[in-house]
């Protein structure tokens, strides 16, 4: 019996990854799919580069502003269900792309993919952190990290190539397809693993140690147990993703200005994400053996010389330096997400 009980426990772990991973994958897909999209968006509609910043910004926005919602909802209504809305939203919103006939209606189609997106990184973390509590947590959230990773490299690549035979409104609705057949995974997948509402709190005597400090009523009772250190995490990120944004969305245009073609574009985004997919794995062994902070230092650093370096640079030597450019951009994050659940109580 105890065995049988061990063995359920492992594949239940392992499905939950396994969803978590494919959801990541697709999401993060989208999101940056849309990086390849700009040069001909602004092509097309006669685009300035402030138009071009704005509706970048309009998809991150909505995304980060959901997250937060998106984690209370889940808490309500569980993660399986808004995951499935989530996905099918961010599928909406690319199908949408295709009647877009200016700035408005890209801004319009962006933000609702971007509201679906936001239930991704928060809802699955949650799943994955929760699955793995008193096992392999820093690894099971190395592989989803990298799954998302895969999706970066994976997606742009193929719709670069793509491009050469098909138009972008095709792609971007094909895609948007193949978002809402994965909700009906995450809906058919996850389906019997008690995520119908509030997560179940272990009972005291099978709580592992740390699940047992008392319940706080402070700081929105988020179960968060260590505020300072929370928070500067949480600014950490904040810098941290305004500046991967930024240089993304403009990556583009300044590898245009070098005189690169959106198929050069293409594979300098897979350059960019490979590096960041190493980033993940050489950031997360420099923590274990320098510290969160140093390394977080580390990579900051990092991130703006090689950035200014890349400015200068011409597009021979620019496209070498762009896996640099990526370990030291994307590596940070996997040290701040895999932190975050040491100062949050299990159950929250």
């Amino acid at each position: 019996m105890v065995a049988t009980a061990a063995g359920t426990g492992v594949r239940r772990r392992r499905r939950i990854l396994g969803v978590s991973c494919s959801t990541h994958f697709v999401h993060d897909g989208f999101t940056d799919l849309i990086v390849l999209l700009l040069p001909l968006w602004q092509a097309e509609f006669a685009l300035s580069l402030a138009q071009v910043g704005a509706i970048s910004s309009t998809h991150h926005g909505a995304m980060t502003i959901g997250q937060l919602p998106a984690g209370l909802a889940s808490e309500r209504w569980g993660e399986r269900r808004i995951l499935v809305l989530g996905t099918i939203l961010v599928g909406l919103g690319f199908c949408l792309l295709q009647f877009a006939g200016g700035v408005l209606g890209l801004a319009f189609a962006l933000a609702i993919g971007g509201i679906g997106n936001s239930t991704q990184h928060p809802l699955n973390s949650t799943l994955v952190a929760r699955a793995y509590e008193g096992g392999p947590r820093r690894a099971a959230l190395g592989v989803y990290n990298f799954s998302g990773d895969l999706g970066k490299m994976a997606v742009p690549g193929l719709a670069a190539l793509a491009l050469v035979t098909m138009d972008w409104r095709t792609i971007t609705t094909s895609y948007g397809v193949i978002g809402t057949f994965a909700a009906f995974g995450i809906l058919f997948l996850l389906r019997g693993l008690n995520f119908g509402g509030r997560p179940t709190v272990l009972p005291a005597s099978a709580a592992p140690p740390q699940a047992k400090i008392v319940k706080s009523g402070k700081f929105g009772d988020w179960g968060i147990r260590q505020r300072r250190g929370f928070a500067l995490l949480s600014a950490t990120s904040m810098i941290d993703g305004a500046v991967r944004a930024t240089f993304m969305t403009f990556l583009p245009f300044l590898l245009m200005g070098k005189g690169a073609a959106i198929g050069t574009i293409g594979f300098a985004l897979v350059l960019v994400f490979a590096g960041g997919a190493a980033g993940k794995l050489v950031c997360g062994l420099m923590a274990e053996r320098l510290g969160i902070v140093r390394t977080a230092v580390l990579t900051e650093l990092a991130t703006g010389g090689s950035i200014l370096l890349l400015l200068a640079l011409p597009l021979e030597a620019a496209m070498v330096l762009l896996p640099v450019v990526g370990l030291a951009l994307n590596g940070t994050s996997s040290v701040l997400y895999a932190t975050v659940a040491e100062f949050v109580a299990p159950e929250r």
